[in-house]
């Protein structure tokens, strides 16, 4: 059961209840090939990735995120800001009612080989997909522009 839906662009989507979200997620890649998470909370793949806390930066909640997510850790410097998303029409509307407009700050990282990962209680499956693959899997909409425009038309 789905407990969050996504939106991107779409007049009939809900009206954020809660102020805007920031998060961080990222474009993670080794050989060419982008990781992405099956959600849990969604059952749809996306970035890795999360909300920023008051207490971070954008880069220490990637960092924190990857750990969490993955089950490793990198160093903040490994990780490259890349762009920042944040137009009003990317909502994540869920189950509790709460409703949120997302800001979202992508940052890169790259692999030379790939890591060795543990999936999180959030995900069912973290996968490298070549940008072939890409076409053939259903991205959340907050993250398929992301995808585009950062990793397959880069």
């Amino acid at each position: 059961m789905s407990i969050v839906k996504f939106y991107r662009g779409d007049p009939n989507a809900p009206k954020p209840t809660m102020g805007a979200h920031l998060g961080s997620n990222a474009i993670i890649t080794c050989k060419g090939r982008l990781l992405l998470e099956k959600r849990r909370d969604s059952d749809v793949w996306g970035l890795v990735g999360g909300g920023v806390k008051n207490y971070e930066t954008e880069v220490q909640a990637m960092a924190r995120e990857v750990r969490e997510e993955l089950g490793i850790r990198v160093p903040q410097e490994r990780f490259k800001r890349l762009r920042s998303y944040g137009e009003p029409g990317r909502i994540a509307a869920y189950c509790d009612g709460s409703i949120w407009r997302m800001v979202i700050v992508v940052f890169a990282l790259d692999f030379e080989e790939e890591p060795v990962m543990k999936v999180s209680n959030e995900s069912k499956e973290l996968r490298f997909f070549s940008k072939e693959e890409l076409k053939d899997i259903e991205i959340v909409i907050t993250h398929s522009d992301i995808v585009e425009d950062l990793f397959i038309n880069a």
